[in-house]
């Protein structure tokens, strides 16, 4: 029996444009740096991740609102586009085979699938003893689902997206933690394909270049 692999590939840049007016959307939310979010975004909606003063790392994971158990897959989606990066045109999947939301503009150009959500176990691991204690996503996570309080928790955190973030995979396979692609005002756009949630950690990291050391707020806008 044969299993399918996906080699460590750059996936091609594809830049695109927005043609969706800010003053026209339905629901705009400037998202602090460092804290957590948690919302529903309905099948057909259209939203965009605006990265307000560049290289800051935004690590979401989606559910699917009527049925929860059904989420994000990173191995899904990379099998289906064929590559590690993600981009214009990129159909994020479900771990039922299932599109979950497209993109369909994105000015950065390369968005992170692989170096997951920043923890206390991965701070100390990467970087000091130290520096076990310091705020995480996977903090911003737990928090969020506790708040939100529809069923979800520890057990359903699963590997995440990392907008705009940049972690570049070695001739070798090895991942490494490089300055952000990203800039002021860059966007990424993305069509809801179901009904989702959606669960955000404005990344807290500050130990790593890809949000050049300093966490800075993003904005999400909504287009029904």
């Amino acid at each position: 029996m044969s299993t399918a692999t996906v080699t460590p590939t750059a996936t091609a840049i594809r830049l695109h444009e927005s043609t969706l007016q800010p003053e026209a959307a339905t629901r705009r939310h400037r998202q602090p740096a460092g804290e957590p979010w948690f919302t529903e975004i309905r099948q057909g909606q259209t939203l965009r991740i605006v990265d307000l003063e560049g290289n800051q790392a935004v690590d979401v994971i989606f559910y699917a609102r009527h049925d929860a158990s059904e989420h994000y897959s990173a191995t899904d989606t990379l099998l289906r586009q064929g590559g590690i990066y993600l981009t214009t045109g990129s159909v994020l999947m479900s771990n039922l085979g299932r599109p979950m939301l497209e993109i369909v503009a994105d000015t950065c150009g390369r968005h992170d699938t692989l170096g997951g959500a920043c923890a206390a176990e991965s701070n100390t691991v990467r970087y000091a003893l130290q520096k076990k204690f310091m705020h995480s996503c996977r903090d911003n996570y737990l928090l969020a689902l506790q708040q939100a309080d529809v069923g979800l928790g520890q057990r359903d955190l699963v590997p995440n997206i990392n907008f705009f973030m940049n972690v570049p995979v070695t001739a070798d396979g090895q991942l490494t933690f490089a300055d952000g692609v990203s800039g002021p005002g860059k966007y990424v756009e993305l069509r809801a394909e179901m009904d989702l949630y959606m669960l955000v950690s404005n990344c807290p990291q500050l130990n790593n270049p890809c949000n050049a050391y300093e966490p800075t707020p993003v904005e999400f806008l909504i287009w029904s």
